[in-house]
């Protein structure tokens, strides 16, 4: 019996297995020490080595030799404690579990995410379980504690291996322990001992506790959080699982997403509700807007249906007055016609009674005459008038037609025009904006608009006339820099409002236009001209300029000078750096587009040539830099000229040049070309020649028959100096600051000649031509250093 209690594992002295082991009490043998029964906990769903564990005697295998099984037992010993040893093999678990039981494919993905489950439930598989293929019943082994055990220090090999002395006594235990062991299967006492009830509470309470065992997976189908046993081998096996971890984010998730709907619902009921709170105000006020309506035209009918009987009893009462004094009239005449016939009668009965013959036919002609007359005249015997009256009906349409408009909408009233916002003009357009200060049902408006005319009749200006549905409207194809007033009026089923105030509005100005011809720049400053292309004059102006610091980025840093009231502005740049201008044009209607952008680089002076100076002999090539004269006739010809023009010199004037500090420029001049050329006041005399004045200065060169000569003349004085060399390129220095003018050989870096003088003004650059050739001028050139004093 010592190979076999060699071979089992205690598990409950390894801790795995406690609540599954049990020692209940069994029957003693003469040859061992009081011996207890260790339950096995055996996977059902493990490997085919588990059934080595137990002898086969017990299987009813006996026909087997006692060798044999003892040499089972302690390889199923061995094998039940590699994989306690080594490691539990749960991938190749699940592959078996996979065959055994036909799942397909689709199943495995399943078994990975349920093999935690399975790894965690190894030490705790229940000894009885209904299953398949012959394992719906536990296997246990009765197994008897030898009180032989072998010393722990004996090494494994000395244990394997018992010497032959003790194997004929270990054969004869073991022959009797199979014997208690058969003796004990026979009797049932498993069934009907202690032991018997202490396996069935084992098995009641290890059932309890996989009831409460707390499930880790998600139902899909039944959306109930279950067991992973229960996906393999329940009711849920075929139905699509998930993580509980992930199926309870997703739950989350969900309950997210409802809560944000009700939350949206809850602010739609809220706005609902707000929402019948200002219908039920407003019914209020409706209701008592229509009271006050109900009640005004019931006083207007009330009045009219008085009015009509007034008017009605009036005419009646005048129409008794006509009848009476026609039945009146008649009854008088009838009266003087009846004392008439009774007249007559009475006479006639008297002249009956006379005796005389002859008084009596006097008298009868007579009264034929007058019976005759009489009766000639013809009596009236109808009524004049009739008693019955004209029926009379009071015509009610009027009142009908005040209550049947107690239900319709009144006429809006008059809108407010807003006055202009700012940044709502263009150059050729302007959005305006108004608003009804009432609760009148309005259907759309009528906005009219014409220019502002600054004459006393501006009944020639066009109206125009507009219908929208808003309350503005954006009214383009409009004149720049121009006044416009505006009124509107609100339209509905009932009529149209009284017009609303007059506003003016502006539109913003058109760009203006930058001369650049008129453009002087150095190497810290820049003069920029421009005009206006608006015929009314515009409030201010503002230029931008734009550093360009990297032309490849185009990284542009601008800047802006605003309220230039002028045409002009003199501006303060950075030396040796590229510049870009534009210039927009404001009034109240806001900003103009930009300009043309121009380029300005502060290298050097840059200026150009005041055409209006030039003498008519003197034309400027197409560079503008570049000046000819190609015949010297006389210079004080009869040639057009202008009020500005040189007439005796053949010379122009470059344009001012406003900045203190140094300026530069080069003249290439030719060899057998005679020329002046320096600077000159605004005021110099035109009809006089350059340096022959104190308001000039200038070089001259002058072709002899022996050599070159050249002159440095200021008030017609030069000094004697000799040019060996003779400059085929002159560079000039102005230097405000220091109070000259040098002459320079461009091309040797020589200094020819310096005039110190204090310029009271600011001067221009002055060219003259004395034979037929051509100069050309080299602005915005850099400073050389050799121009500097010595």
């Amino acid at each position: 019996m010592s190979s076999r209690s060699g071979s089992t594992r205690d598990y409950e002295t390894s801790g795995q297995s406690q609540h599954h082991s049990a020692s209940p009490p069994a029957p003693e043998s003469s040859d061992t020490e009081t011996e207890g029964l260790i339950f096995y906990h055996m996977d059902l769903y493990g490997s085919k080595e588990r059934f080595d564990i137990f002898p086969e005697e017990l299987s009813g295998r006996g026909d087997r030799s006692l060798g044999d099984t003892r040499r089972e037992s302690a390889l199923s010993s061995e094998k039940v404690q590699r994989p306690q040893e080594v490691g539990y093999d749960l991938e190749k678990e699940v592959a078996e579990l996979a065959k055994m039981y036909g799942l397909d494919e689709d199943k495995e993905k399943e078994l990975e995410l349920l093999g935690g489950h399975l790894e965690k439930m190894e030490s705790r598989w229940p000894p009885a379980r209904s299953g398949k293929a012959g394992l719906q019943d536990s296997i246990y082994n009765i197994s008897k504690s030898s009180s032989s055990v072998k010393d722990p220090s004996q090494s494994p090999k000395q244990q394997r291996l018992p010497d032959e002395a003790s194997q004929g006594e270990n054969q004869s235990k073991a022959r009797a322990d199979d014997e208690a062991e058969s003796t004990i299967w026979s009797r049932g006492g498993l069934s009907s001992g202690g032991m018997s009830d202490e396996w069935n509470s084992q098995a009641v309470s290890e059932e309890e506790e996989e009831e409460e065992e707390a499930a880790d997976v998600f139902c899909s189908t039944c959306k109930i959080p279950i067991r992973a046993f229960d996906k393999l081998f329940g009711e849920h096996k075929d139905h699509e699982v998930a993580q509980l971890p992930s199926a309870v984010e997703s739950e989350k998730e969900e309950i997210h997403k409802n809560m944000c709907k009700l939350e949206e619902q809850i602010a739609q009921m809220e706005n609902v509700a707000s929402h019948l709170e200002e219908i039920f105000i407003t019914v209020e006020e409706n209701f008592g807007r229509q009271e006050q309506n109900f009640e005004v035209h019931y006083n207007d009918a009330v009045q009219v249906l008085a009015q009509k009987y007034e008017e009605q009893l009036e005419a009646l009462g005048e129409e008794k007055r006509q009848k009476l004094e026609a039945l009146y009239e008649q009854l008088v005449s009838c009266g003087k016609h009846l004392d008439t016939c009774k007249e007559l009668t009475d006479e006639t009965q008297e002249l009956f009674l006379e005796n005389d013959k002859v008084e009596f036919m006097k008298a009868a002609v007579t009264m034929v005459d007058r019976l005759e007359e009489f009766l000639k005249k013809e009596v009236d015997l109808e009524l004049s008038t009739l008693p019955d009256f004209e029926e009379r009906v009071i015509d009610v349409s009027e009142v009908e037609q005040l209550m049947n408009s107690i239900n319709a909408i009144p006429a809006p009233c008059a809108p407010v025009i807003n006055p202009q916002a700012p940044n709502a003009a263009t150059g050729t357009s302007l959005r305006v904006c108004w608003g009804l200060f009432s609760d009148d049902t309005v259907e759309c408006y009528q906005l009219c608009y014409q220019p502002v005319s600054n004459e006393r009749h501006s009944d020639g200006q066009a109206e125009h006339t507009l219908k929208v549905k808003e309350t503005y409207c954006t009214i383009t194809d409009l004149l720049p820099n121009t006044q416009y007033e505006f009124w509107v009026s609100a339209l509905n089923a009932s009529g149209i409002s009284p017009p609303s105030e007059r506003a003016v509005y502006v539109t913003a100005p058109s760009p203006p236009t930058i001369k650049n011809k008129k453009i002087r720049s150095c190497e810290n400053a820049a003069l920029v001209c421009w005009e206006s292309r608006d015929i009314n004059p515009v409030d201010s102006y503002t230029v931008e300029l734009s550093k360009l610091t990297d032309e490849e980025n185009d990284d542009i840093i601008t800047e802006s000078i605003v309220g230039i009231p002028n045409c002009e502005v003199l501006i303060h740049l950075q030396p040796t750096q590229k510049y870009q201008i534009c210039v927009r044009a404001q009034n109240l209607g806001g900003s103009s587009e930009r300009s043309e952008p121009i380029l300005i680089h502060t290298t050097g002076t840059c200026f150009y040539l005041n055409e209006d100076t030039a003498h008519p002999l003197l034309a400027i090539l197409d560079d503008g830099f570049t000046i000819s004269c190609d015949e010297l006739e006389n210079p004080e010809c009869d040639l057009p000229v202008y009020d500005n023009s040189f007439t005796r010199c053949i010379a122009i004037l470059g344009s001012l040049i406003p900045f203190p500090g140094k300026h530069y420029w080069e003249v290439e001049v030719e060899e057998d070309t005679e020329y002046r050329i320096g600077v000159a006041f605004e005021n110099t005399p035109r009809h006089g020649h350059l340096g022959a004045n104190n308001s000039s200065w200038c070089m001259r060169h002058i072709i002899t028959p022996s050599r070159h000569k050249y002159e440095f003349l200021h008030s017609g004085m030069t000094p004697d100096i000799r040019i060996t060399i003779p400059p085929r390129r002159i560079g000039i220095l102005l230097d405000y600051e220091n109070c000259r003018l040098a002459f320079f050989n461009a091309d040797i870096a020589q200094h020819l000649h310096t005039f110190n003088s204090r310029f009271q003004h600011y001067v221009h650059p002055c060219f003259a031509l004395e034979t037929p050739g051509i100069l050309r001028i080299h602005t915005g050139i850099t400073t050389p250093p050799w121009t500097a004093l010595p």
